[in-house]
C-alpha cells in the first residue's frame, strides 16, 4: 500500500533529493571560498581551495540538473579523496570507522553523488528537458 502511495512521487523525491544534497555541498565549497557561515577562507590554489571550487561549481550544477552526471562524478570523486586523505587516513584501528574520523559526510556525499552520476539529472532537471544530450 505505501509503494502504491509513494512511487508515483519517486521522480519527484529524487530531484528534492538532487536539489537539496547539490545546494549543501555548494554551501560547503562557498564556506572555504568566502569564509561565509563559519568558513574559512582557503589559501588560493591549495588542495582545500581547489575542493571548494569543485564543491561550489559542481554542487550548483547538480543543483540546477545541468551536466548533472559529470558534475556528479566529480562531486563523488572529490569527496572519495577527501574522506581517503583527511578523513580515514588508510588507517586499521579505530579510526577505520566513519563515526570515529567524522568522515560520515565526506562518505555519504560520495556514495550519493555516486547515485546522482548514474541517475543522471532527472526530468526536473535541465538536463531532463525535451531533446537535451548531457553526455
Amino acid at each position: 500500500m505505501l509503494n502504491r502511495l509513494l512511487a508515483p512521487r519517486a521522480e519527484a523525491a529524487y530531484a528534492l533529493l538532487r536539489v537539496v544534497s547539490g545546494l549543501l555541498f555548494a554551501l560547503h565549497g562557498a564556506q572555504k571560498l568566502f569564509g561565509v557561515l563559519g568558513g574559512t577562507v582557503q589559501a588560493a590554489g591549495s588542495q582545500l581551495w581547489v575542493g571548494a571550487v569543485i564543491e561550489l561549481v559542481a554542487g550548483l550544477a547538480i543543483a540546477a540538473g545541468v551536466f548533472t552526471s559529470w558534475a556528479a562524478f566529480l562531486a563523488s570523486g572529490t569527496m572519495a579523496v577527501a574522506y581517503v586523505q583527511f578523513h580515514w587516513k588508510l588507517a586499521f584501528d579505530a579510526g577505520f570507522f566513519p563515526v570515529v574520523n567524522k568522515g560520515e559526510l565526506a562518505l555519504l556525499y560520495s556514495v550519493l553523488f555516486l547515485f546522482v552520476a548514474c541517475r543522471g539529472g532527472g526530468p526536473y532537471g535541465w538536463d531532463g528537458r525535451k531533446g537535451s544530450k548531457e553526455s
